[in-house]
This record gives structure tokens, sequence and C-alpha cells, in this order.
């Protein structure tokens, strides 16, 4: 799996960079699970793991290459108060 960040735009009334990003998987392998796009996604941007959420991910019938929106927050505590209880539950 490998990610490539397409744009990277800052919301500094939120306090969060919104990400969008494509995920590049093997044709037998599916769309990855969500937490693992996390983690990966986290670790390419250098940070912590929990300010990180994932909007969405899909990909087309038949492609390799799934596309996303992720959010990254300043602080757990902006987070919690921006993004919606299901997005959290998604992201555990």
């Amino acid at each position: 799996m490998k990610i490539n960040i397409i744009s990277k735009e800052s919301n500094p009334l939120l306090k969060r960079t919104e990400i969008a990003f494509e995920v590049k998987h093997g044709e037998k392998e599916g769309t990855p699970p969500r937490l693992e796009v996390r983690k990966e996604l986290a670790s390419a941007l250098k940070v912590d793991l929990q300010l990180v959420y994932i909007k969405k991910i899909e990909t087309k019938s038949g492609a390799t290459t799934a596309k996303g929106e992720a959010n990254v927050y300043d602080s757990l505590e902006q987070a919690k108060l921006v993004e919606p209880e299901y997005i959290f539950v998604r992201n555990v």
C-alpha cells in the first residue's frame, strides 16, 4: 500500500488541515481497511495517529487506486468539538 497526497489545505477557522489522498493497493486486495490507511497517513504526515480522521475512502469498480479525504487536527480537543460522532466510531 502506497499513499500519495493530492492536496493539503489549511483551515485555520476549524484548526485543521484537510487532506485529499490516493492509496495504491493490489488488484486482489481490495480497498484497504480505514485503520491501516489512517496509520500510513499519520506516518507520512509525521503527526500523532489520534489527530488523523478519515472522512471517506472509496475505490471505483475494477481499479487498484482508492481516493479519500481526511482531516488532521491541531489537537484532540478540537477534533472532538468539530467531528461528528460517527466519524470517531469509524476511525477506531
